[in-house]
């Protein structure tokens, strides 16, 4: 018998606490689909979701990050057009120049009212839940 899972993913929203207005780190995709994304990717076989959050943060941006809290669990299955994955996202802070690494064609640093207009996957409501949360306390609805 053959299963059919979703694959786990991680997302790590980075604010750069060295900075005025707290902005937040995005890479570029290289690979499809392209645009702008939260830094992340999937959790390896055996790894921990923190773990791999980790890894993640500092393949793609070379930044070291500190993990401040679970976010929140996106599990649509129409979030990811390659498959369906759920991803667990986490704040985190970092100090320092990101560089783009690992599968990031570019990387940029954004206040929110600056974040481009093309995000990929679901990132965009990602994006409106954290700075709800972090605006006026509210957490994601679960669905």
């Amino acid at each position: 018998m053959s299963y059919r899972n979703p694959a786990p993913t991680v997302d790590i929203i980075i604010e750069l606490g060295d900075r005025p207005h707290r902005p937040i780190v995005l890479i570029e995709r290289h690979n499809p689909p392209l645009g702008w994304a939260i830094p992340g990717g999937f959790v390896d076989y055996g790894e921990s979701v923190e773990i791999a959050a980790r890894r993640e943060a500092l393949e793609e941006t070379g930044l070291q990050v500190e993990l401040i809290e679970q976010f929140h669990v996106y599990s649509d299955p129409s979030r990811d057009p390659r498959q369906h994955t759920l991803s667990i996202v986490f704040l985190a802070t970092a100090t320092g120049e990101p560089k783009a690494g690992d599968d990031a064609k570019g990387i940029g640093i954004f206040e929110s009212w600056r974040v481009p207009g093309q995000l990929c996957f679901d990132h965009d409501k990602i994006l409106r839940d954290y700075w709800r949360y972090l605006h006026y306390g509210i957490r994601p609805r679960l669905e």
